[in-house]
């Protein structure tokens, strides 16, 4: 069994989606939820409030593996850069856990949950719902997170069955 913690990054929320990975390749959630950051007095003390979520969800459900999406282009830069230090602060807060990073954009996530790079949100939603077996409407920001992590649990089993890295086994 593998455990999984996927992370879809985020300034105000940050979603956070943990599954476990069955040798078979079955896939089981464990937990699933945003880490509201917008209580924090400014956003240093957010990045604080990020850091220690995560650093309480790695201590209680001790993931093997961290998956987190990459940035994608913004149109107003400073809610680029404010996303990119979220992004920063949750993989160091990660990895100060020794735990493996894999990162995958977007476009790979809803290729791989929906079959097509230019799905919408409501898509993958619908997705992880049904992969994972959750009724119900999800939480936008833990489903996202989710995604993350189902899309790393297929993109390592395909490595591993080619014998390869999984950016190798991603590559086009």
């Amino acid at each position: 069994m593998t455990r999984i913690i996927g992370i879809d990054p985020g300034s105000q929320r940050t979603g956070v989606g943990i599954i476990d990975v069955a040798a078979d390749g079955r896939v089981t959630p464990v937990w699933h939820g945003p880490l509201v950051l917008l209580g924090a007095d400014d956003f240093p003390q957010r990045l604080k409030t990020l850091v220690l979520g995560l650093r309480e969800l790695v201590e209680q459900y001790r993931p093997d593996e961290v998956a987190i999406e990459k940035i994608f282009m913004a149109k107003n830069a400073d809610s680029a850069l404010k996303l990119g230090q979220a992004r920063g602060a949750a993989i160091s807060a990660l990895v100060l856990h020794d735990l493996p990073v894999a990162e995958y954009a977007p476009t790979e996530i809803k290729l791989a949950l929906v079959g097509r790079g230019g799905a919408e949100k409501t898509q993958v939603q619908h997705m992880v719902g049904l992969m994972l077996g959750l009724p119900g409407k999800l939480q936008a920001d833990a489903a996202d997170a989710l995604a993350v992590a189902i899309t790393h649990a297929h993109v390592r089993a395909t490595a591993q069955r080619l014998g390869v890295n999984t950016r190798q086994a991603w590559r086009k």
